[in-house]
């Protein structure tokens, strides 16, 4: 048994919407249990009748559990928390209240288009939620308890979690295996996670949602621009340009070329953007500099601030607590300027937020065992082996004191 019981996702705001489902969801689950008439009033009008479905059901239902279902309602709240806390926190509240509900409806239709039995439960408005968080996070990790034999944690890409386990195997290939009827409606779920992928790419798609560099639109963007690449490299002249340069010859006068407008209107828009962010950088308005440095990353993710403004940008954005984009911001300080004085604390910095807040151990113990080598000052030595110490204990190796 896989289960997951956190992500590594920035909360950019209290969840408060989710937590009110949440809320919700148990309020209700235990009004039916200690208030029989409540239970009857439930069965008569709130449940979701897949044969005569009203319009009001398609929304009451998702806050219904079957009598007696606690592990049913306990397995739902888990990942509605584990995956609805960091969505909530990106869309904002209206808009994630809406995704879920509009998920559970769209459940609610997919399940009663084959379907006669009546239908409870939050499932396929959390599937919508599970689906929508992959597209707004699909490069995060996720911490998972497995319980087998023995019982441990170990953790895994959002990719591989939520499109293997929990939608092909869960929904799909496991119940075409298993022997007999089931009860779970594996049709609201699929439903439900076709929708909040569609819906949460369609939001991200007309900026309904923030955009970064780390979403599915970006990561789509950056594949093509790859595949591009690729193709254009599979000419011979191509790659020996690519390799050799170009040899200097002799040529007729030719015009100079136009440049496609695309490209010309893309390098204007990154241009402007770069002023823009040193002029919030003058302004000492460091959270919008922040912004704008996520906005120019969509725009192109090869680019980077000078040093100071790549500097500042990343420290505004650890201080926001958007740890994923701070460090990555970092690691392109680090890359573009090895050499800056501030060099060697930003090493021993990424080494810290990868074992404390990221708990990405092999990336820490990289920057951390780098940082061993090159710090001289002796309490960012002592800082620095006490993390490293962290980061060996927690990969089960042995610490260099032992």
């Amino acid at each position: 048994m896989l289960i997951p019981i956190r992500t590594d996702s920035p909360i950019r705001r209290t969840p408060y919407v989710n937590m009110g489902l949440l809320a919700a969801n148990v309020l209700v689950f235990m009004l039916g249990v200690m208030i029989p008439q409540f239970r009857q009033f439930e069965n008569r009008h709130l449940v979701l009748d897949a044969a005569w479905p009203q319009l009001h059901q398609f929304f009451t239902y998702q806050f219904l559990h079957a009598k007696g279902s606690i592990w049913h309602l306990a397995g739902n709240m888990l990942f509605l928390w584990v995956f609805g806390n960091s969505v909530n926190g990106k869309m904002g509240h209206l808009p994630y209240l809406l995704l879920y509900l509009a998920g559970g409806v769209c459940a609610g239709a997919g399940f009663a288009l084959n379907n006669t039995q009546p239908l409870v439960g939050a499932s396929g408005s959390i599937a919508a939620v599970t689906t929508a968080y992959l597209v707004l996070f699909p490069l995060s990790r996720i911490h998972v308890l497995y319980w087998f034999f023995f019982i441990g944690f170990f953790e895994l890409p959002s990719m591989i979690m939520i499109v293997v386990k929990i939608i092909l195997w869960d929904n799909i290939v496991g119940p075409s295996l298993a022997q007999g009827s089931s009860a779970v409606a594996y049709s609201a779920h699929l439903a439900g996670y076709l929708f909040g992928f569609t819906a949460a790419l369609f939001l991200l798609l007309i900026r309904a949602v923030p955009r970064d560099q780390f979403d599915m639109l970006a990561l789509l963007k950056r594949w093509r621009r790859r595949r591009t690449f690729a193709d254009a490299m599979r000419d011979p002249g191509m790659q020996a340009r690519a390799q050799y340069g170009r040899v200097p010859r002799a040529e007729p006068v030719k015009a100079r070329p136009v440049e496609d407008p695309v490209r010309q209107a893309a390098r204007a828009r990154v241009a402007a953007m770069r002023a823009e962010i040193s002029q919030a950088l003058s302004l000492q308005d460091r959270t919008r500099a922040a912004d704008l440095y996520e906005q120019l990353l969509v725009e192109d993710p090869d680019q980077v601030l000078p040093r100071q403004a790549q500097l500042d940008v990343a420290n505004q954005l650890y201080t926001l607590h958007r740890t994923p984009q701070a460090a990555a911001a970092y690691e392109r300080f680090i890359k573009f300027y090895p050499a800056a004085p501030e060099a060697e604390h930003v090493r021993l910095l990424l080494g810290i937020i990868y074992a404390r807040d990221l708990q990405h151990y092999e990336t820490a113990e990289k920057y951390l065992r780098d940082s061993m080598e090159k710090l001289t000052d002796s309490r960012r030595r002592e800082q620095c082996s006490h993390w490293l110490n962290v980061v060996l204990n927690a990969l089960g190796r042995p610490s260099p004191e032992s």
